[in-house]
């Protein structure tokens, strides 16, 4: 396979292990709604946020979106990864100029992204998805670093997404962007047999109209038939209900259009089926029935599924129910006008604070096929915040599963604090809307809810040392994931007051820091003595203790089946 090669590559290549693990420290007077309802904000470098997260969310992520500097050469975006390289050091904190001005920008938007997509992709769980929108300046680099971190055989496809015409362009009015959609494993997409579908659009407003008529009428299915008919009739095509236009009859099981019920391409069984009023044999379709044998036919029949005509004369017909095709696969090209999503950006935050957020519609289309109820969607360049509105939104539509969760990274702090947070605060509170003839809306809640978390010190000091301020659960975390590559969260919960972390791979993992065994003496509870050793937890397998001393003799150790390892010194930082 082809490989990219670029100013810089050999020094970010593993630069994502160089990273320092940063403990996350959560600002309540920036959260909203319910807390614990498994979202977060990170506000911070994406890598050293992507990097804090990873033992708590490493292998769990179903659905990744990012929508990263396009390096247009108008976004003054700033490369300053801390990179121990001269060729890097001389682009620290150099704002990424124009074509021409600065002709490494392509090489510094490799630099930057590099890191982080590697560090990205081991967030996704083994069935997880990845999606990045990008345009022509990058597209061609970005296709081919996808291939080289996740491979070209977990290549799903690219989406086209048509936005609006620009006149004021030169030569042409490039219109459009693109999203591009990798797999973690898309042979094990195949295996599970996976299919993506999202809900159709203007299905509730249907259901809706049908709800009312059968409040009026009852069940004069005839009446209600003909007014759903007549009311189709007035929408107006670019009306999301116009296009179910032929689901435009309705029967005590629901809206359905009725549908050819013959043998494709002809040839098809002849048997005879009697019309339920005359008892007399229907006519036949020309190409024969579409069920092979008689008795699927009567089946369906006798569950209402087959619509007869008012006698014999007419070829019956299959009655195709909307609520049972509701799901649509997803289309290659999106048109969206993305206008529409700044003017509703706008009017939630009351100016104008941020220039083309992505159209939360849209992305909660990608979502809504992707995922499931309580999968959880990382997006490590949030701007504007428009993917935790997706999912917020996604979720009360779907309030008998309003549990997916977003994890949210936003570098700039004024952007996190003053556009991501207010968006996502004001969406899940409900918020007013001022109509330019002086009219208020009020615009409901979504609910749900935010923990905002910035990045606090590195779990280590500059002499290699855990720092003080450390926790028993912080340190936790970080040894079972160094050990296992799994987040701890995910495999088990700690007992109070229990030194055992947890189990994994008929191992068990303990740590005795921060007194955690009742014992805060110098010699006491950190240490592994007999007497702590009998206190703790049971275990006939392996066990690995982290401890800042041992006064059991290695012939112990080796017969009670026990690795030792010191704080800190043992302790791996990457």
């Amino acid at each position: 396979m082809p490989t990219l090669k670029w100013i810089g590559k050999e020094a970010v290549e593993n630069h994502h292990l160089e990273i320092p693990y940063k403990l996350l420290k959560c600002e309540s007077s920036l959260s909203a709604g319910d807390e614990e309802a498994g979202n977060l904000i990170v506000q911070g470098d994406n890598l050293e946020a992507l990097k804090a997260l990873l033992p708590y969310y490493a292998g769990q992520v179903k659905c990744i979106y990012v929508d990263p500097p396009y390096n247009t050469g108008e976004e003054k975006w700033i490369y300053n990864d801390n990179v121990n390289s001269p060729v890097i050091k001389e682009w620290i904190n150099k704002v990424v100029g124009k074509e021409g001005e600065d002709l490494s920008r392509h090489d510094k938007w490799l630099c930057m992204m590099y890191p982080r997509i590697q560090l990205l992709r081991q967030f996704l769980r083994k069935d997880g998805v990845f999606f990045i929108s990008i345009d022509d300046n990058e597209q061609s680099n970005c296709i081919q670093l996808l291939n080289e971190i996740f491979g070209l055989n977990n290549f799903i496809g690219s989406f086209v997404w048509e936005g609006a015409l620009k006149n004021d362009s030169k030569f042409m009015s490039v219109s459009h962007d693109y999203i591009f959609c990798y797999a973690k494993s898309k042979n094990l997409l195949k295996i599970n047999k996976t299919e993506w579908r999202s809900a159709k659009e203007g299905l509730d407003k249907i259901y809706n109209h049908v709800k009312k008529l059968k409040k009026e009428y009852g069940d004069d299915y005839k009446k209600i038939t003909e007014l759903l008919k007549e009311w189709y009739s007035q929408l107006k095509k670019n009306d999301p209900s116009w296009q179910h236009k032929h689901y435009n009859k309705v029967d005590k099981k629901g809206v359905y259009f009725p549908s050819d019920i013959s043998w494709p391409g002809g040839g098809g069984p002849d048997y005879e089926i009697l019309h339920p009023v005359s008892k007399k044999p229907v006519k036949k379709p020309s190409r024969g029935w579409v069920f092979p044998h008689k008795d699927t036919m009567l089946t369906m029949i006798s569950e209402n599924k087959v619509d007869f005509g008012v006698d014999e004369n007419r070829v019956p017909t299959l009655k195709r129910y909307l609520h049972e095709t509701e799901g649509q696969v997803l289309a290659s090209v999106i048109y969206k006008d993305r206008r529409a999503a700044m003017q509703r950006l706008r009017s939630i935050l009351e100016e104008d604070l941020f220039e083309n957020p992505k159209d939360e519609d849209t992305l909660m289309k990608i979502i809504e096929a992707t995922t499931l109820p309580g999968d959880t969607i990382l997006d490590s360049f949030a701007g504007s915040g428009t993917t935790g509105h997706s999912i917020l939104k996604l979720n009360k539509l779907n309030s008998e599963y309003s549990n997916r969760k977003f994890l949210l990274i936003e570098l700039e702090d004024k952007i996190s604090k003053k556009v991501t947070v207010q968006r996502l605060s004001k969406v899940i509170g409900g918020y007013k809307i001022v109509k330019t003839n002086g009219e208020i809306e009020i615009i409901e809640g979504l609910g749900g809810g935010f923990k905002y978390c910035v990045l606090d010190k590195p779990l280590f000091d500059e002499f290699g040392n855990i720092r003080f301020d450390v926790t028993f659960s912080d340190l936790a975390h970080h040894i079972f994931f160094t050990e296992t590559g799994v987040p701890l969260a995910a495999k088990f919960k700690r007992k109070e007051k229990s030194a055992q972390i947890g189990i994994y791979k008929e191992a068990a993992f303990y740590l005795l820091f921060n007194g955690i065994m009742g014992d805060k003496s110098v010699n006491g509870g950190n240490v592994l003595t007999t007497k702590i050793l009998e206190k703790l937890p049971v275990y006939k397998g392996k066990k690995i203790i982290y401890g800042e001393g041992c006064r059991l003799s290695p012939s112990r150790l080796k017969r009670e089946n026990i690795i030792f390892k010191q704080l800190p010194y043992e302790v791996k930082v990457s």
